[in-house]
């Protein structure tokens, strides 16, 4: 479920950014500005985390299609040593995956420059206030699972069926 997770993030990453980023695509020309661009980048890219977690594999699993999740659950002792590197690996195998089958079946788009199969790059800031900026993310995402998880009203809304 993991690689699946990730392999489907991925690749609809690789195909929301080309379609908003490649200069043959014609929402790229219909959506002028980098600004709504980005922006839609950011809702298409949230709706499809949600429909994960909300899915019957991120139910399931967790949602652990992110290796911080992973290794911030094993840290605190949520998860065993062996289950916290099947679930990274799973996670680095679909990530791949995913990435690739984009290429393919985008006939290669994702790795034009213009869209670099959706890598964020550090921008005019540099790479230090790119890699604070992605530290920030990071912290603000683990703090919101953590809250969530662990307050009772909150914690029925993040399980799965049993």
């Amino acid at each position: 479920m993991e690689a699946g997770e990730l392999a489907m993030y991925m690749f609809s990453t690789c195909l929301v950014a080309t379609l908003l980023q490649h200069s043959a695509s014609p929402v790229r020309h219909a959506i002028v500005g980098d600004l709504p661009r980005r922006a839609l980048m950011g809702l298409a890219i949230g709706a499809t985390v949600v429909a994960m977690i909300l899915s019957p594999w991120g139910q399931q699993s967790g949602g652990h299609f992110n290796p911080a999740v992973t290794f911030t659950f094993y840290r605190l002792g949520k998860l065993e040593p062996l289950d916290a590197l099947f679930y990274a690996s799973a996670q680095f195998v679909g990530a791949i995956a995913g990435v690739a089958i984009a290429k393919y079946m985008l006939q290669g788009a994702p790795g034009n420059d213009a869209v670099r199969y959706a890598v964020t790059m550090p921008g005019i800031y540099g790479r230090v206030v790119a890699f604070v900026a992605e530290m920030t993310i990071s912290f603000t995402l683990m703090i919101t699972i953590l809250f969530v998880s662990n307050r009772e009203i909150l914690a029925r809304y993040t399980e799965g069926e049993r």
